[in-house]
């Protein structure tokens, strides 16, 4: 049990905690007034034994403190002279069964309260790109892009979390952390950005790729590096894997988000997305070592995009779908993001393509592509095969919507499994997530065209058509935008508009589905048709809940239809 206690009129903050033994403290601090060093003062029964300091007045320094006795403890800073972002505790010898505790965050940093949201947040702080999603130890991981200090992306870290199924986190200690150069002022000047995981040869833990960027950093603002874990929870010493791009083939400076999997002649490849003066690329490198620790050597461009004016792909990732990498006969799956890319029909932005065909180990043969998501708010997708099962989980957001000004909490997509059905590529939301149902709230009402009030804003309606394409409208009532689902003769619709303002046209032209699945929770709206043949993610600005829905459609067009509240 954690709390903070003023004392009287005194500038003395105090935070309270029942510690086990040999635990491990993650405290970030700075200095208010130049040349006095911030302080945190580390204070038991039997008085005060140690102090943190930190003399940064730009930046929150990390500083690490290990409690070896357990029981009651009090950590003091004086608010004049010490500003604290973030502390939080855990011990090494379990904390990937039971995560860490958070005992401060501050207001600037602080996760939204929303009860029954099932979306995978952080803990504390900014959000983007998953990283590094596998199961690694016999759990699923998930890394992410992180700024602990603030709600607005700046120098970039690996966050971190582990499951059991996907769907309920446990947050892990800050993994991956910039130089400390880049560290030392919240300037944006770069980071630790996207990448990939694997895991270490016939030995426990992983060893992580990821993309260090340094703006203005010459020749090179962005250069491949790796580190190794152990332990699953802690990186050791990041080494440089690749220093420059590759020659000859006239890149921008665009060279990052390395995503290292096994090809079908046994050897690691590593994909990194960039751009040339023909369009966006994707490079393809693969190495002889079985740690893929060394040795990567350029093989070509694996893919070059020219439709739709991106100025970089991002976040390229290749994996087997229906059959095991070493068979000719299994169909791949090239999924990436073309970051500022825009589609002229529909003015959407930020588009995230599916290409699926073969992969020798060297050239991708495409049989066909299709969008990923046409609500476009499934951004930096990242897959794996796990088992016989592909899964993927993407950023629930848009770069179109946001930038480095702008306050942005959000989440990551509902996990979704990746299945080739009839000559196309499905998207469903994984099995478990029906675990996710709670309670019923309605099965006459909404089928029957009267309004169904929630309770709360995690909410999952699932419908079924009397044929295919038959026309329909889901309206919600949300207190700050226009909202609603719509099939009609130009296909699936997703309406969203901002205080009457119209924006892009979030629409699968042409489809025609007949089953729906549709979640809503605080600030997003999920569709999913025909088993995710259709797929439309949008974000919803702020964390105000839907209220109420209403579906109009023909009689007897709608043969059964279930609306649950959600709880993780």
């Amino acid at each position: 049990m954690t709390n903070d206690q003023d004392r009287g009129r005194s500038t003395t903050r105090v935070l309270q905690a029942e510690l086990p033994v040999n635990t491990t403290l993650h405290i970030w601090l700075k200095a208010m007034i130049p040349g006095v060093p911030g302080t945190v003062s580390l204070v038991s029964v039997k008085g005060k034994f140690g102090d943190v300091l930190a003399n940064n007045t730009e930046e929150y320094e990390f500083r690490i403190y290990h409690v070896f006795g357990g029981g009651h403890f009090e950590l003091h800073y004086d608010m004049e002279k010490t500003a604290v972002s973030v502390i939080y505790w855990f011990t090494p010898t379990d904390v990937l069964e039971t995560g860490i505790t958070v005992l401060h965050t501050n207001t600037g940093n602080a996760a939204p309260v929303l009860p029954d949201s099932y979306h995978f947040r952080p803990p504390f702080g900014w959000m983007n790109d998953p990283n590094g999603f596998g199961r690694f130890g016999g759990r699923p991981h998930l890394f992410y892009q992180h700024y602990s200090h603030g709600l607005q992306w700046n120098t970039m870290h690996w966050g971190h979390a582990v499951s059991s199924d996907y769907l309920r986190w446990r947050h892990m200690p800050i993994f991956l952390f910039p130089s400390e150069t880049l560290g030392a002022r919240p300037d944006k000047r770069g980071g630790a950005f996207s990448g990939s995981a694997i895991p270490l040869p016939n030995a426990p833990g992983i060893r992580v790729f990821f993309t260090e960027q340094e703006k203005d950093r010459d020749p090179e603002e962005q250069i491949q590096m790796t580190a190794v874990s152990p332990d699953l929870f802690s990186a050791g010493q990041a080494e440089v894997l690749l220093d420059r791009r590759p020659e000859g083939e006239g890149l921008t400076l665009d060279f990052r988000d390395p995503y290292v999997f096994r090809g079908p002649d046994g050897l690691w490849k590593m994909l990194l997305g960039s751009q040339s003066e023909a369009g966006g690329v994707i490079l393809l490198y693969e190495t002889e070592d079985r740690s893929a620790a060394t040795g990567w050597t350029y093989i070509g461009k694996l893919l070059v995009e020219t439709r739709h004016q991106t100025t970089a792909i991002e976040c390229p990732c290749l994996l087997p779908l229906d059959g095991s990498a070493t068979d000719p006969t299994t169909q791949w799956a090239l999924l990436y993001g073309l970051m500022n890319s825009t589609d002229k029909k529909t003015g959407r932005k930020n588009l995230t393509m599916a290409e699926v065909g073969w992969f020798d180990g060297r050239t991708f043969v495409k049989e066909f592509e299709q969008e990923l998501d046409f609500g476009t708010d499934n951004y930096a997708f990242q897959a794996f095969k796990d088992g016989d099962q592909s899964i993927g989980i993407g950023w629930l957001a848009n770069w179109a919507d946001t930038g480095p000004n702008i306050d942005f909490p959000t989440a990551m997509t509902l996990p979704r499994a990746l299945v080739l059905s009839d000559g196309a590529l499905l998207t469903p939301p994984i099995a478990a997530t029906e675990s996710l149902r709670h309670h019923v709230i309605d099965r006459t009402r909404l089928m029957r065209g009267e309004t169904v009030n929630f309770a709360g804003g995690a909410v999952e309606i699932k419908f079924e058509l009397r044929e295919a394409g038959l026309p329909f409208r889901l309206d919600f009532d949300h207190p700050d935008v226009t909202l609603a689902v719509e099939l009609d003769a130009d296909g699936l619709i997703i309406l969203h508009e901002n205080h009457g303002a119209a924006g892009p046209r979030y629409i699968a032209a042409g489809a025609r589905p007949r089953l729906f699945r549709i979640f809503l929770d605080y600030g997003s709206l999920e569709v999913f048709a025909d088993d995710g043949r259709w797929a439309g993610t949008k974000r919803i600005a702020g964390f105000n809940p839907v209220r109420s829905a209403r579906l109009s459609a023909m009689p007897d067009s709608v043969v059964n239809a279930a609306v649950w509240g959600l709880r993780p």
